[in-house]
């Protein structure tokens, strides 16, 4: 299992310092209904991330990984696949990155975050989380990744459980900061989100770039095997 968890430790790492969920969580955090919606809003990216993973899983079951161990044809088509779109995205990213950092802009439905609801802040989580163009891809891989390892079935179930819980410690640090600090770690939050926002583009482009090429040479190992 270690080696396991070795091989998707970078996907988990890509998870958590995805700048645009760090921004929400603040955003929600210096809302009148901080502490209930950030709460929500933290289960939510949980529940999508561990049901994405979880159905890649399923998905993959007994055919991840053929008899001699080693990972099936399809988890190699699936990481090439993967990869070739996260360099896509890398390109695109960078490209579209400000020339001047500070004149970054939030996309518009953050502006309306102080007004969400409950509910639609749980929603938010979920759609942030497993529904991401950007995120979607390294859980997916993480979950292959898994799936295709050959270890039982309950440490495939825990290492899955360690890539939500490291992929979510960009939401989860700053939550505990402030149910435990309140208003002492506003300034704090609030720094973190700057940088956040003015360098979310690069930030992700070259996340994207490593991770992809890192898919890339995987996916291109197995079908080559």
């Amino acid at each position: 299992m270690g080696q396991t968890l070795g091989d998707v430790l970078g996907f988990a790492a890509g998870v958590a310092i995805s700048p645009l969920p760090i921004v929400a969580i603040n955003l929600i955090l210096a809302t009148p209904r901080g502490r209930l919606n950030g709460v929500l809003f933290a289960f939510g990216w949980l529940v999508g991330l561990g049901a994405l993973g979880a159905v890649m899983l399923a998905i993959g079951g007994p055919a991840g990984s053929s008899t001699g161990k080693e990972p099936a044809t399809w988890v190699g088509g699936l990481k090439t696949g993967l990869g070739i779109l996260l360099l896509l995205f890398a390109v695109r990213q960078w490209r579209r990155r400000p020339a001047d950092a500070s004149q970054a802009q939030l996309p518009k439905w953050m502006a309306a975050i102080d007004r969400f609801t409950p509910v639609k802040t749980l929603g938010l989580g979920l759609v942030l989380s497993a529904a991401n163009l950007k995120n979607a891809p390294l859980t997916i891989a993480a979950g292959a990744t898994i799936s295709a390892s050959g270890i039982p079935l309950g440490q495939q179930v825990v290492s899955l459980a360690v890539f939500v819980f490291i992929g979510s410690l960009g939401l989860l640090v700053p939550l505990g900061a402030f149910l435990l600090l309140g208003e002492r770690a506003r300034h704090a939050l609030s720094a973190g989100k700057d940088w956040a926002v003015r360098h979310n583009t690069a930030v992700m482009a070259v996340l994207f770039f490593v991770l992809g090429l890192k898919l890339l040479g995987d996916g291109i190992g197995i079908l080559a095997r």
